[in-house]
């Protein structure tokens, strides 16, 4: 806040921006202005990207503050969790956050963990091998959705109705985490297709093309699907780089946890001097989706990864020393939201100055802000628009550089 206050100018004293960090304010609503004009065309292809990022913060006093994991360093850190819902772009590859939530430890917790310390406080009993008897079968439709996805549940449906008819957005892009049927349950209730990643070993059945029993239920699961023996009227597109070798598999399968078929697609590289093999399974909700589709809205997932980096890199979001719900909240958001403003600016300079970049950007505002100082020695003040005079872009690229 002090640092904001230095470069504000007049009007933007310390005490303003504390009240400014105190006050509410729907960042939302104007992140979404700011998008629907300057950072999406008519008629574009969007999707709903959505992700966690850990800020790491020391002390004790801040809200929220708890040990989260962390990618970056590989372990649980002393930090902050935020859960961001993001607008990418399928034309121009670029994100844009439109909401961002701090996020408990409670409303981090997975069901699995939940259900393993609640298990802790039971006694232990044996019971009979095989299925309880009297037992009935779940519909995995209609399923209890933990904390964390209630809480995503909450900010997709505000998203939605934020949007509203304005934008139309079919597929929801989450990470591996969210590859399950609870979050896919999760995301067809608001309406939208899930698009994620399951794990490497899951166990995934063909459909039963067999003879059927004149009496009794159905039989849906066919012969198990063996990763090293895909079947070859799979294989859509082989591509080799190098020594690298690339297979890619589509097919509808089932998975017992899974109500309804999976439209599944199945990356295989293989190393053709030591034979060595690897894979991915993406899947979707939406069966008509074709693989190149699939595949290219999974990649642009990651875009939601660079408005984290540039927050923290260039805005603050690792920085604020907040420590009030509220403040916390503002400071949180206000790193997001200059990151939507930093590519509207940067994406109006960019036509006369291809390599323009964020820190180009910065050292152009510290610029004017230098002159502006410099300038207030003199004897006489110059007219305002000599300013404007000196920073009109006529010259050269490298003098940004």
């Amino acid at each position: 806040m002090l640092g904001i206050s230095r470069w504000a100018g007049a009007g933007g004293s310390y005490r303003t921006v504390q009240r400014f960090f105190n006050s509410s304010i729907v960042w939302r609503k104007l992140n979404w202005l700011l998008i629907r004009q300057w950072l999406i065309q008519e008629d574009e292809t969007l999707l709903i990207a959505g992700d966690e990022t850990v800020v790491t913060k020391a002390g004790k006093a801040t809200y929220g503050l708890d040990r989260f994991f962390s990618s970056l360093f590989g372990k649980p850190v002393p930090g902050l969790a935020f859960f961001a819902l993001s607008l990418i772009s399928v034309k121009r590859h670029r994100s844009a956050v439109v909401l961002m939530e701090q996020l408990t430890k409670e409303q981090t917790t997975t069901r699995k963990a939940a259900t393993k310390s609640a298990d802790k406080d039971k006694p232990k009993s044996k019971r009979n091998r095989g299925r309880p008897k009297g037992s009935q079968n779940k519909n995995q439709r209609d399923v209890d959705l933990p904390v964390h996805l209630q809480q995503l549940q909450k900010l997709l449906t505000e998203l939605l109705a934020l949007v509203g008819v304005q934008a139309k957005l079919a597929y929801c892009v989450l990470d591996g985490a969210f590859g399950n049927n609870n979050a896919l349950q999760m995301v067809r209730r608001c309406g939208v297709h899930l698009i994620s990643k399951l794990r490497c070993d899951a166990a995934l059945y063909l459909p039963y093309d067999g003879l059927q029993k004149k009496r009794g239920p159905r039989r849906k699961y066919g012969q198990r699907l063996d990763y090293h023996n895909l079947p070859d009227h799979c294989c859509l597109d082989t591509k080799i780089e190098g020594k690298i070798r690339t297979d890619i598999y589509q097919m509808q399968v089932w998975h017992k946890k899974f109500p309804d078929l999976l439209n599944v697609v199945v990356i295989v590289k293989v190393n053709l001097t030591t034979h060595q093999r690897a894979h991915i399974i993406l899947f979707s909700s939406d069966l008509s989706l074709i693989w190149s589709t699939l595949v290219d809205y999974y990649r642009l997932r990651f875009q939601i990864e660079f408005n984290f980096r540039d927050a923290k890199q260039y805005w603050g979001l690792e920085d604020f020393m907040n420590v009030n719900q509220l403040p916390v909240y503002n400071a949180a958001n206000l790193a997001m939201f200059m990151v939507n403003l930093s590519q509207v600016l940067v994406q109006q300079m960019q036509p006369r100055i291809p390599e323009f970049s964020v820190n180009d950007l910065k050292a152009h505002f510290r610029g004017r802000r230098y002159v502006q100082e410099t300038l207030k020695f003199l004897p006489r003040p110059p007219e305002p628009f000599l300013i404007e005079e000196l920073f009109v872009v006529k010259c050269r690229p490298h003098v940004y550089h």
